[in-house]
């Protein structure tokens, strides 16, 4: 692993976490190109690579966090305030609520397929036919979205589980984890702005907690000194770099145009990839 590969795979993530293209299906494909262009078999993934990959989403966890960073504090302020006061009505504490409610319903789906989707890295041909899915699924919701006459601007529980179900089917790479989510706010009735909202604040706690449970689970600390510890930190700062200009921009595009740019991509990329690595190997 050297620094251009890890600048292209931070420049990568932090374009793709929050795009709706699937940042996993794009890290898969950019580690399978390199290694093509390397001769290096697909089959290895050596531990480096999985922390780089961990440090890349918390890169973007920084920069959701610093985007967000007035609705994560009012939303904090308000569950503190409705414990103490035992009263959730306010509408940040109801938020914070749901966010809670998504995330465990996100871990609750995503536990018993992370082993596929840890074995998929390995398949980038199938990782693109589910990116393909992905790019139907974006169609879809926009159609029906135009269909529907009232959108709205708050969430509600029902629409809060469906959104943390769609979180965690989008562990597996090419199933993109904000298109999937924000799919699934258009389809439930959001408008536009609030199923992109509030998919990047779920983000938050499952980026977080796979970020620190890592380190704490799987990190081998002799084997970690003999990583590229420039190249890993250099990326995670593109990464978040890239990210948070991509959060700024994504969110005064989406309230004005449609997902069907996003699905194209999703639909071209994922064909192509699956050819090419088909061939390939």
């Amino acid at each position: 692993m050297d620094l251009i590969q890890t600048i292209l795979m931070g420049i990568v993530q932090g374009l793709s976490e929050f795009l709706p293209i699937s940042s996993s299906a794009h890290l898969v494909f950019t580690s399978n190109f390199y290694k093509v262009y390397k001769n290096i078999p697909i089959a290895e993934q050596s531990n480096q690579e999985v922390f780089l990959d961990i440090m890349l989403h918390l890169g973007t966890l920084i920069a959701v966090l610093i985007f967000f960073r007035k609705e994560v504090i009012e939303i904090c302020k308000a569950l503190l305030n409705a414990v103490k006061n035992k009263n959730f009505s306010e509408q940040n504490a109801k938020l914070g609520i749901y966010i809670i409610i998504g995330t465990i319903v996100t871990i609750i789906l995503a536990l018993p397929v992370e082993h596929v989707a840890k074995n998929l890295v390995f398949h980038p041909a199938i990782v693109g036919i589910l990116l393909v899915i992905t790019g139907g699924t974006l169609f879809l919701s926009e159609y029906l979205s135009k269909k529907r006459l009232e959108k709205v601007e708050k969430i509600n529980l029902k629409q809060a589980i469906l959104i943390g179900l769609a979180q965690g089917i989008a562990v597996l790479p090419g199933f993109s984890r904000s298109g999937w989510t924000i799919a699934t706010g258009l389809f439930a009735g959001l408008n536009r702005e609030m199923a992109a909202r509030y998919s990047f604040l779920l983000s938050i706690p499952i980026i977080l907690g796979a970020s620190m449970a890592y380190p704490l689970i799987k990190i081998d600390l002799t084997e970690a000194v003999t990583y590229n510890w420039t190249s890993i930190i250099i990326g995670t700062i593109v990464s978040g770099l890239v990210g948070y200009l991509c959060i700024k921009y994504f969110m005064k595009f989406i309230s004005k145009f449609s997902l069907n740019i996003f699905a194209w991509y999703c639909i071209i990329m994922g064909i192509f990839t699956t050819i090419f690595f088909n061939i390939y190997n």
